[in-house]
């Protein structure tokens, strides 16, 4: 029996090199340059991002700028991006009806989708010619996860002619089934604009139960549910207004009803962050992700932050390593069968067509 073969000491030094210098070759590095074009970063974070971890972000973002330019790419990020994403390397931020929409307008070549995997796809949906990528392909979303396109046929089947109005949170699959897609900030508006009486909305059946109270409509909704903001309770609300009487609190339409209505104001992601910049309370907490409030705060220093963190375990799977290294290999693309793209596109089309109407 011959004896297996090991590696001798120098041999396992120039392996250990070898791979110590792809990896050096790989990572970006912080240098005077490199803090030159990135002071406005440097300084917009300040207080939101501690100054110890500056270097390390910093690296990321003028490496992955310059990459941008150099491919003529665009990076959507969404509001709950973290901070380092969201005011380092985004080229457009917003919720996911801002990000439609841009997305519909960029004439970039490629794509680079800080969110979850229903962006990626709603961005190669209305970009069937482009190239969309997605830094971590396991980014995805408990509403999308919780519904299929053959759930919604057997909706149909159950509930014929009724309109399907289909929460853009859903995979390009669900779309294809739907008549119309609609976002939190919208989704009572374009439940009012059918005759009927009764309509179907997928797969959020807080949102649901939320927009029926609104618009009085009867609705059939489905068992699905975000997991940030379904664990946020009335009772919880209560306990910030004890310990701060003061404090404004906004919450996003995908909460409980009786969180909604122990709430000062509820309204999409764009919607907070327009009531934050527009009223100044003196103390706010959002009832929502947690990041957003750290992207907000920098461009409201005047206002105090209570912060409840509940994290996105999906939205943090996305970070500028991985945005470099979908840059730098053009890896993790989106693609979507062109007949499913075809019907995906026509519900999201008319969602984007009414907002413009509206």
């Amino acid at each position: 029996m011959s004896a297996q073969a090991e590696n001798t000491p120098d041999q396992e030094v120039k392996t250990l090199t070898a791979s110590k210098q792809e990896e050096k070759s790989f990572f970006p590095f912080y240098n005077k340059t490199v803090q030159d074009e990135t002071a406005d970063f440097r300084e917009k974070t300040r207080g939101v991002i501690p100054d110890v971890e500056i270097p390390f972000y910093a690296a990321y973002v003028s490496e992955i700028n310059r990459l941008k330019k150099e491919k003529n790419a665009v990076i959507l990020a969404h509001n709950y991006m973290p901070p380092e994403i969201f005011h380092g390397v985004a080229d457009i931020i917003g919720d996911s009806l801002q990000l439609a929409v841009e997305a519909s307008k960029t004439e970039a070549d490629i794509i680079i989708q800080c969110g979850v995997h229903f962006m990626a796809e709603t961005s190669k949906v209305i970009n069937p010619q482009k190239t969309v990528l997605l830094p971590d392909l396991q980014a995805g979303c408990s509403l999308a996860s919780s519904i299929t396109g053959a759930d919604v046929r057997l909706l149909k089947q159950k509930y014929p002619g009724l309109p399907v109005i289909t929460y853009v949170n859903t995979s390009a699959d669900v779309k294809a089934e739907s008549d119309i897609c609609c976002t939190s900030s919208n989704a009572a508006d374009i439940v009012r604009s059918f005759d009927s009486e009764k309509v179907i909305l997928i797969p959020d059946k807080l949102l649901a139960q939320n927009v029926a109270e609104e618009t009085g409509k009867k609705i059939v909704t489905w068992a699905g549910t975000c997991m940030v903001h379904d664990q946020f309770t009335a009772e919880e609300l209560n306990k910030y207004r004890e310990e701060n009487p003061d404090v404004v609190i906004l919450a996003h339409p995908e909460c409980a009803p009786e969180v909604v209505k122990a709430a000062d104001f509820t309204g999409s992601t764009s919607k907070i962050d327009a009531y934050v910049r527009e009223k100044q309370p003196a103390s706010v907490v959002l009832i929502t992700e947690c990041s957003m409030a750290s992207n907000i705060q920098v461009n409201n220093p005047n206002v105090n932050f209570v912060k409840p963190c509940t994290l996105c375990p999906h939205m943090k799977r996305i970070t500028l390593p991985k945005i470099l290294e979908t840059l730098q290999k053009g890896s993790n693309e989106i693609t979507i069968l062109e007949e499913v793209a075809e019907k995906a596109r026509a519900a999201v089309q008319k969602m984007l067509d009414f907002q413009v109407n509206a």
